[in-house]
């Protein structure tokens, strides 16, 4: 379970009642947050997520795909699937950005150029959120790249905030690290130590460890936040398991990120359910989708050998393979690809097909995989338990997917897909092992 411990820090009077370098003033609560003016309608808390285009370090970090994922969906998913905002907002100033927030379900703010430059702070960008929505009187300000926050998280700071009359709560990490003093030439030639008695170094076991900031989230009320500050009043920290806390900066930190979401991410309200069975567009995502057409007009075909090798894993593993396509295939090419997969082709309801597939084999929608890349795909793709889709499909297959593959149809997707699958499966046999 995460653990939660509660700090309240309280603050002296700034007598001119403006922000000030030492700590912010200790303010009332709003009687709309649950006292004095009787029983009312809840706080309005809504989750603010920014995310602004011109990130320096990686190109349009936030929607980057990260497992098959836009960067910012894991949050968003995190954040509607809590059930503790009224409202779930993205703040951006750019279109492509804006699109996957709503792809996800989220609004949209959409912020001025006076916030969006590289010298705008967030509480710039949160002020003028709330310039614009009276409505709120709560901001949960979740960072896009904590990608391994869970829902439970955030419902538990909603209920220290409404419940238990905190007016802000951030995220922090128990970190067993021993400090040192900087050297400095000229000013301190030699280090001193800032945490520990080197003559008595504690086992980890014995240290408690020390409370760092994440990043991960920073809630805070509406009138704490009009005065300049997200910290302040009556505070908390609510402190994140350590392999949730995962915050991505720079490109070094993307494959480390990738890894420890697959393991630690929330892939959403249903529980993972292990794969019996892998469907699979044959147009696009076996083949890249080019036909080509002999002398004496035989149809030709290329695929990449790693999908076959992904293909034979599959069901090494236990997972059934079968193919599909709208299109009147050549069986008899197919075969010669020796696969050894059932397929179907010249199918104009892959929906109906795919589930007599599942019935045949007893299983449930949740136990049933499915690779698409085009529109015909769409209805397959929402309703199996994994979906996923090549790099260059369409964007109707890639808004339906709960996974976009780096690699193309025909160059390597397929064994990308079993790969994810094959982690996943390890997710499910480790939690059944809890």
């Amino acid at each position: 379970m995460d653990s939660v411990e509660k700090g309240a820090a309280t603050s002296v009077s700034n007598p001119r009642g403006r922000p000030s370098r030492g700590r912010p003033p200790k303010l009332q609560r709003n009687s709309r947050g649950g006292q004095g003016r009787g029983v009312e309608k809840p706080p309005h808390l809504a989750a603010l997520i920014l995310a602004r285009g011109g990130s320096k370090g990686i190109p349009l970090k936030n929607i980057k795909h990260l497992a098959g994922v836009p960067l910012i969906g894991w949050v968003l998913r995190a954040a509607l699937d809590s059930g503790a905002f009224q409202s779930v907002w993205v703040s951006t100033d750019h279109d492509e950005i804006e699109n996957v927030a709503k792809q996800f379900g989220a609004q949209v703010h959409r912020r001025s150029s006076e916030v969006s430059k590289d010298s705008s702070t967030s509480l710039d960008a949160i002020i003028e959120f709330l310039n614009y929505h009276n409505e709120v009187d709560i901001v949960g300000n979740i960072q896009a790249t904590s990608p391994c926050l869970h829902p439970t998280d955030l419902q538990k700071v909603a209920e220290m905030i409404r419940e238990e009359g905190y007016d802000s709560v951030f995220s922090v990490v128990r970190r067993h690290q021993f400090r040192w003093s900087e050297i400095q030439k000229g000013v301190r030639e030699v280090t001193e130590p800032l945490n520990l008695n080197p003559a008595k170094r504690p086992r980890r076991q014995d240290w408690d460890g020390e409370l760092y900031e994440n990043g991960s989230f920073y809630f805070a009320k509406r009138h704490l936040i009009e005065m300049g500050y997200l910290q302040g009043g009556k505070m908390a920290y609510y402190e994140m398991r350590a392999e949730h806390s995962v915050d991505i900066d720079v490109d070094i930190d993307w494959p480390i990120a990738e890894q420890r979401v697959l393991r630690y991410g929330y892939f959403g309200k249903e529980k993972l359910k292990e794969i019996k069975l892998l469907v699979c567009n044959i147009d696009g995502c076996l083949t890249n989708g080019h036909i080509y057409v002999s002398g004496d007009q035989k149809e030709i075909i290329s695929y990449d050998v790693k999908d076959a090798i992904g293909i034979s894993l599959l069901k090494k593993s236990g997972i059934e393979v079968r193919l599909i396509s709208e299109r009147a295939c050549s069986k008899q090419t197919l075969s010669s690809l020796k696969l050894d997969c059932k397929m179907e082709v010249s199918i104009s309801d892959k929906l109906a097909i795919v589930d007599e597939w599942r019935k045949e084999m007893g299983l449930c929608w949740k136990e049933v995989a499915y690779l698409g890349n085009e529109v015909s795909d769409e209805e397959c793709l929402k309703r199996v338990g994994l979906s996923g889709a090549p790099a260059d499909a369409c964007s109707t297959a890639q808004k339906a997917v709960g996974y976009i593959c780096k690699c193309n149809g025909g160059r390597g997707a397929i064994r990308e897909f079993a790969e994810h699958i094959f982690l996943l499966m390890e997710k499910v046999n480790n939690s059944c092992q809890k």
